[in-house]
């Protein structure tokens, strides 16, 4: 695409232009137009045309020889050519390679590096690459958050506390096992701060606890939180509570519970904390832990509603780098991005026991921080790993403004986030057939891979 050319006037009220070739010279490309110019140099000699070869390398030498001050002077449009045009021969007459500046533009004239005058209709082009600033990708533990090292502290405890390591902790009990687990909402609480969206933060603390125990199997008892503020504002307390009561009701649970602490000066104003405790109960010869795994066996997924409660650090820094804000409409989503953003936590409860008491399950895996790459191995026996059918779900668009915003790679992805799956259950493939042809209803469910032999997670 060919653009004309035209110039702002440069700070230095003594150049008519950034390309004036010095201050007694007043004929500029922009007080004599180009055109003008390359018609007084008819190209009708061999001669001519090698000076008016020259000339124009003298032209785009001065101009990207220029300060940066005087480039800052030029209102410039990035095009993909890197041809100096003549329209009315429609030929081009000097091709350039690249032009490599002695510095980097600032990105923000990077974006228009055209100049253009309405006296003229020659096109100066630049490719961007040669000086946009080159962004990389963004990590987990770029946002601070070191799942390697998390890893390693687990370790560390189970070597003082043998046992450790599950989603759940068992406790003997008669001919039964309480199922305990408790979890927080990380920093998903910023954006709540930030979008004064309240009322469902606390189904998310919920559902990030009963979803772990009813991987056991376990039916959740009860329920207590820890809510924790500078200064109690009732009125915010209570949008809290009340979306925590809403998740018990989802998760058939009782809250029993709890404790508020008001602490001066310990938290910003305005801002609070969440935990939460889940026990639950489940047989002991009813226990889902994995153990019996094979190879053949079948991974069925439950969709997720978005993110749920895990990779906010990332997610933060995302939306810090890409401009937006929580008010503007999610890229290739119909909601904007502090909805998509946060969508409560899906509770898997009810769901989960029911395809449970069908039979056949052997290992669940709640999908939360290490995503797929850390999660589902947790509930395999040793030498088994999952491969994963690549497109066998519908990936919710907020993950791919994620990674695309974000410059992330895949495998940072499917280590961070759940990717729209966010429970996995490893399922004997006779009853997998069974309970994916009665169908669930209103709760979708996805044939998304198959155990195989090896460690890790792979894709197909």
């Amino acid at each position: 695409m060919v653009n004309d050319v035209q110039h702002k006037t440069p700070r230095n009220p003594q150049l008519s232009s950034p390309f004036s070739f010095n201050s007694t010279t007043q004929r500029s490309l922009s007080s004599t137009p180009l055109k003008h110019q390359l018609r007084r140099i008819r190209v009708n000699s061999g001669v001519r045309l090698l000076l008016s070869i020259f000339f124009l390398n003298f032209v785009m030498s001065t101009a990207y020889g220029a300060s940066r001050e005087l480039l800052q002077g030029v209102p410039t449009v990035t095009t993909p050519r890197q041809e100096f045009y003549n329209k009315d021969l429609n030929t081009s007459i000097l091709k350039f390679g690249c032009f490599r500046p002695k510095f980097c533009v600032p990105s923000g004239l990077c974006k228009r590096l055209n100049s253009r005058s309405t006296n003229s209709s020659r096109a100066l082009s630049i490719s961007s690459s040669s000086c946009d600033e080159k962004t990389e990708g963004l990590t987990y533990k770029d946002a601070g958050v070191d799942i390697d090292a998390g890893s390693e502290l687990v370790r560390r405890i189970a070597k003082m506390a043998p046992g450790i390591g599950g989603f759940g902790g068992l406790y003997p009990l008669g001919d039964s096992y309480l199922v305990a687990g408790t979890d927080g909402v990380g920093t998903k609480l910023k954006l709540a701060f930030e979008s004064g969206i309240h009322e469902t933060i606390g189904i998310d603390l919920v559902a990030m606890s009963v979803n772990d125990i009813v991987t056991s199997g376990a039916k959740p008892l009860f329920f207590l939180d820890y809510f924790a503020t500078s200064h109690l504002d009732i009125d915010l307390a209570d949008k809290v509570i009340k979306g925590i009561v809403d998740g018990c009701q989802q998760s058939d649970c009782t809250l029993l519970g709890g404790e508020t602490a008001e602490m001066p000066d310990f938290y910003a104003p305005g801002e609070y904390d969440l935990s939460g405790f889940a026990v639950g109960i489940v047989k002991k010869d009813s226990v889902i832990d994995g153990k019996n795994i094979t190879v053949g066996d079948i991974l069925i997924g439950l969709p997720s509603s978005g993110v749920h409660s895990n990779g906010f650090s990332l997610v933060r820094r995302v939306l810090e780098r890409s401009g937006l804000s929580l008010n503007d409409q999610l890229p290739g989503g119909s909601v904007t991005l502090g909805k998509a953003l946060m969508a409560p936590t899906v509770i898997y409860v009810k769901q989960v026991l029911d395809i449970v008491s069908k039979g056949g399950v052997k290992g669940i895996a709640h999908i939360t921080g290490g995503g797929f790459t850390d999660n589902i191995p947790r509930v395999f026996p040793r030498g088994l790993g999952a491969a994963i059918y690549k497109d066998s779900w519908i990936v919710p668009p907020v993950f791919n403004w994620i990674q695309e915003a974000g410059k992330i790679d895949k495998a940072e992805m499917r280590r961070t986030f759940n990717m729209g799956i966010g429970m996995v259950l490893v399922i004997d493939k006779e009853a997998a057939l069974r309970i994916l042809g009665d169908g669930q209803g209103t709760n979708k469910m996805y044939c998304i891979g198959e155990v195989v032999s090896g460690d890790g997670v792979s894709y197909r």
